[in-house]
């Protein structure tokens, strides 16, 4: 906040179009979980700039890192700023959701005064928060008419003097190799702390099966297991994002299957360098472990990409997720057995 600025609905907190470093340190660590629902601003009206009665009006999520997004894309603009209650999740997931929906949007409108702050009845909503909104129940039950932004908030300032028209390229969303990986750490972080206790599992069944013969012997016996987990976790978590378009198949679980058998493949023909002698049963154990660790770790993105829709996730979780833990369970039985049969 840098002040506020009176207007006939009150003041009203003042926001810079300039994001600090602070706002920038933060977003680096939202983006890596750190403080991820927390990563929030209050819910109401802002002022961008030094906005009139008829400067614009922008309605955005309580989601900080969608806060930012709009506010940093119109430097040296002036204009409103309306935020939703989403409870800190992002447009298109809260429109999903129905946080960022219509009884929210009508119902800040009257809390904030919005009325009374400007003298025109145009709102601009996010292209992505249509699934949530009905336009005209807000404009029966307000005044106000909806139209929808561009896709990017880049976008925003030609949207604005272009007279609220968008073009072809502005309604249309990319999904290049570097905006995937951008959602990556997310869903690595997950990733890893289910795989770490997996390994942590692997060790103590390690020192079980090592009959005694101390810490190094199980340290080796585990480092095998150990290495393919930890290849399962980037085989679905950052290897299936990244190469989404080119793995086969339509489904998640069979891109991250593939890219787990691709990842075994390659653990295993490096396995002499941390232990030698694996027999066929570890390795079958292994293959099925990986194989499913990945498959599930890729099911992870299906939340944050473009390829998918809710009903469609939902079908592929209900063939996915018995096949995912059938494979792990009989994975794990296998490489436990081959403890006692090496």
């Amino acid at each position: 906040m840098t002040g506020s600025i009176e207007t006939p609905a009150g003041p009203v907190p003042q926001v810079p179009s300039s994001l600090t470093l602070a706002d920038r340190l933060g977003s680096f660590g939202v983006r890596w979980g750190i403080g991820r629902m927390r990563y929030i601003v209050e819910p109401g009206l802002y002022a961008l700039g030094r906005p009139g009665r008829r400067s614009p009006v922008l309605v955005t999520a309580n989601y900080k890192l969608s806060f930012d997004s709009l506010r940093g894309a119109l430097p040296g603009r002036d204009a409103w700023i309306l935020v939703l209650d989403t409870r800190g999740i992002n447009v298109w997931c809260a429109a999903g959701k129905g946080t960022f929906g219509t009884k929210e949007l009508v119902g800040r409108i009257g809390s904030s005064g919005l009325a009374n702050a400007v003298s025109h009845r145009k709102l601009v909503l996010p292209q992505l928060s249509a699934p949530g909104v009905a336009a005209h129940q807000v404009r029966e039950l307000t005044g106000f008419r909806v139209f929808y932004g561009p896709i990017r908030s880049v976008d925003l300032p030609a949207f604005l003097d272009n007279e609220l028209r968008a073009t072809q390229e502005m309604r249309t969303k990319s999904f290049t190799m570097m905006e995937r990986a951008a959602l990556i750490p997310m869903e690595l972080i997950g990733a890893l702390k289910t795989g770490l206790a997996a390994m942590f599992v692997l060790f103590l069944l390690s020192l079980w099966g090592s009959a005694g013969q101390g810490l190094a012997r199980a340290a080796v016996i585990a480092s095998y297991p150990a290495l393919a987990v930890l290849a399962a976790v980037v085989s679905g978590a950052v290897l299936t994002p990244l190469l989404l378009p080119w793995l086969p198949g339509r489904a998640f679980a069979l891109k991250g299957a593939c890219a787990g058998l691709v990842a075994f493949a390659v653990v295993t023909c490096l396995r002499a360098k941390f232990r030698t002698g694996a027999g066929a049963l570890e390795r079958l154990g292994l293959l099925l472990l990986v194989t499913a660790f990945s498959s599930y770790y890729a099911m992870y993105f299906t939340g944050a990409s473009t390829f998918t829709s809710l009903s469609g996730v939902k079908k592929e979780m209900r063939w996915a997720l018995p096949l995912q833990i059938g494979a792990g369970f009989a994975g794990f039985a296998l490489w436990v057995a081959s403890l006692f049969t090496a």
